[in-house]
């Protein structure tokens, strides 16, 4: 008997199985879908199959040495630095190109002359700037000489007297400079006036190398305004002169305390580095009373950051400051700090701030990489909020809710892109979209979900799917303006999410994804290179999820079709068929719900959609089903939800 009812069941199985052979359904064709053929190309010594750099890759390095002045009456910086640019390529470079960001502001820009007349986040608001170069000149073999440089929009071409070696020849190059600084700095810097004063925030503030990689040579793309940064890394020794009445936070640590803060000052900060609760270090009263300050005719703010890609600064003589310690894996502490004027300092506002800053970067830094910087400073402002190393501005008028959202959405950057250094330029979503997840994580974690919102992933996928919604892998100045947010943050974002709970698991989603981080932090990876890297690290071939979700636009449609009882009694079992309607295939769950109230599940791999577009599978039912329901969790990105639930009679 046993032997019999075995044999039974297999030649059912086998008669189901081959029922599902090569069914077309809709849009969906599994031969397509499942191609063989994914990468560009094999892996090799310097970018490998695993989704690691390779033993011969390489990035060249750029230390910055910058001396700059903060006009606070006219509204000016003027500077000097010295790059020191080192080659580390194997090839050799007769010129050199940098980036000159606040050209945008020039009237004839790029950015200025395709900016809609409607309008945009990004739009220069009435006011007219850019570099002033008062000169160039290069350092090189012992020999500093002037050099015939071309500036074209935001960049500028240094060409060489002879040169630079591959393999780790190295240059200075110093440049003086000054501009002004926009009111409205396309929403990345800017001023704003308050009762006690301007605040300053202030980004892209000194000529910048651009990356030269083994991937497209020169990244000299100009700045336009919606795509953002790509850079190398190095040291950054900066000085920052100012009024005695302004206060300054950087990126980085500060190295001369006792030049440019009161006493007390430095007391409530050596608090504050052993404080799991936030202390006051400039006061409300101290900013009524223009106190707080050194008597001096000028401050000069020495700062300090290693192996980072930039830096930036705020300065204001209304900041009010407060900070916190922040516990970092192995024992290690950083410093959270919070700068915002007396109209942000409301209890369910600014003054949760320096919480925020400490909650985000504790879980982030558990969870995936240890943040690497001395400090972590919140600057409110009149940007909506834009990342830095080490210091982000956040709008001064966020609260609540709001405020958590965008500080731990800037200080998320500090993983992507920061740490790990992807091209923003060409693919925002490998910061933005790895950034909107990770801070979906950090809104479950955060003070036991205060802030953690359930999201209804068919809801989001009606929208990542209009008639005129775009691939992924599209760079942020060819995408509609509508969609871009969809696109660089959203549908990434919710990419990893699928990956996470409904690919992957969260365990093995997670060494992957820390296997990704780890591999390239302070490194530039490629697309290709995640891709690799999760799939090494996952131990899946996931290059049907990457073709569908991230390189095409592709949708997904399940639908339950029919049940039929085997030999018409549901106590022998019951059929179940379910199609894919669409051209992405997904793992499936579905509940399936019998009289009595008996309920179970099924949970089907995405393999079951590799012989076509319809499954049919054998349920161990007992009694009459009342209902038939895939993705009952609703996890699924599905743009159809009328056909996934089957009701019986």
């Amino acid at each position: 008997m046993f032997v019999k009812k075995n044999l039974w069941l297999f030649a059912l199985l086998i008669s189901i199985s081959y029922s599902g052979l090569s069914q077309s359904v809709g849009n969906y064709d599994q031969h397509e879908a499942f191609a063989p053929i994914f990468y560009p190309a094999y892996g090799d010594e310097v970018r490998t199959a695993a989704g690691t750099p390779g033993s011969k890759y390489w990035q060249n390095e750029a230390d910055y040495n910058i001396h700059a002045t903060l006009d606070d009456v006219n509204h000016q910086i003027s500077g000097n630095v010295q790059i020191t640019y080192k080659n580390n390529s194997p090839e050799s470079l007769p010129f050199l190109w940098l980036q000159l960001d606040q050209n945008i502001y020039k009237p004839d820009s790029r950015g200025e002359v395709t900016t809609p007349v409607e309008g945009s986040r990004y739009m220069n608001i009435g006011f007219s700037g850019g570099y002033a170069i008062q000169s160039v000149s290069v350092s090189y073999q012992g020999r500093e000489q002037k050099i015939h440089y071309i500036i074209n929009d935001t960049r500028m071409q240094i060409f060489l007297p002879e040169a630079m070696k591959g393999h780790g020849d190295s240059l200075k190059i110093n440049i003086v400079y000054s501009f002004g600084i926009p009111e409205h700095g396309t929403d990345r810097m800017g001023r704003m006036e308050t009762s006690y004063g301007w605040i300053y925030t202030i980004g892209q503030w000194y000529p910048r190398m651009c990356v030269y990689d083994n991937v497209l040579g020169w990244n000299a793309l100009p700045y336009i305004g919606a795509g953002e940064f790509y850079l190398e890394y190095g040291n950054y020794d900066f000085t920052i002169t100012t009024s005695s009445n302004q206060l300054v936070v950087a990126s980085g640590e500060l190295m001369n305390p006792s030049e440019v803060l009161t006493p007390d000052q430095m007391k409530r900060l050596d608090a504050a580095r052993n404080s799991d609760k936030t202390v006051m270090i400039r006061s409300e009263g101290e900013v009524k009373n223009k106190s707080g300050r050194l008597s001096k005719s000028k401050l000069v703010w020495h700062f300090r950051c290693d192996h980072t890609r930039d830096v930036a600064f705020a300065s204001s003589t209304a900041f009010i400051w407060d900070a916190a310690r922040i516990n970092l894996p192995d024992g290690k502490k950083s410093l959270a700090m919070s700068v915002y004027p007396i109209e942000s300092a409301s209890d369910s506002a600014w003054k949760r701030s320096t919480e925020f800053v400490k909650g985000a970067i504790e879980g982030y830094s558990s969870r995936w990489y240890p943040y690497p910087y001395p400090n972590a400073v919140n600057a409110a402002g009149n940007v909506a909020g834009m990342e830095y190393p080490g210091i982000v501005f956040c709008h001064a008028s966020s609260r609540g809710r709001e405020l958590w959202g965008v500080t731990s959405h800037e200080f998320g950057h500090t993983w992507f892109p920061m740490i790990v250094g992807s091209n923003e330029r060409k693919y925002p979503w490998m910061d933005e979209g790895f950034n909107t997840f990770i801070n979906s994580v950090a809104n479950q974690d955060f003070n036991h979900g205060e802030f953690f919102r359930k999201p209804r992933y068919p809801e989001r996928a009606t929208r990542f799917f209009q008639p005129n919604s775009e691939s992924i892998m599209t760079i942020p100045e060819v995408t509609n303006g509508r969609y871009l947010s969809v696109n660089a943050y959203e549908k990434p974002g919710m990419g990893l999410q699928l990956l996470r709970y409904d690919i992957l698991g969260e365990e093995r989603f997670d060494s992957a994804f820390r296997y990704y981080i780890r591999s390239w932090a302070f490194k530039h990876p490629t697309p290709w290179d995640f891709f690799h890297a999760m799939e090494n690290g996952s131990g899946e071939d996931l290059s049907w999820f990457w073709r569908g979700w991230f390189i095409n636009n592709w949708k997904f449609d399940v639908a339950v079709t029919n049940v039929e009882y085997q030999q018409g009694n549901p106590v022998n079992g019951a059929l179940i068929t379910i199609q894919n309607r669409e051209k992405l295939p997904m793992p499936v769950t579905v509940e399936i719900k019998e009289t009595g109230g008996k309920t179970g599940r099924v949970n089907l791999p995405v393999e079951i959609w590799q012989r076509g577009g319809e499954w049919k599978f054998l349920y161990p039912s007992t009694r009459t089903i009342e209902s038939v329901t895939a993705d009952p969790d609703k996890m699924l990105p599905d743009i159809d939800e009328s056909n996934n639930v089957w009701k019986g009679n």
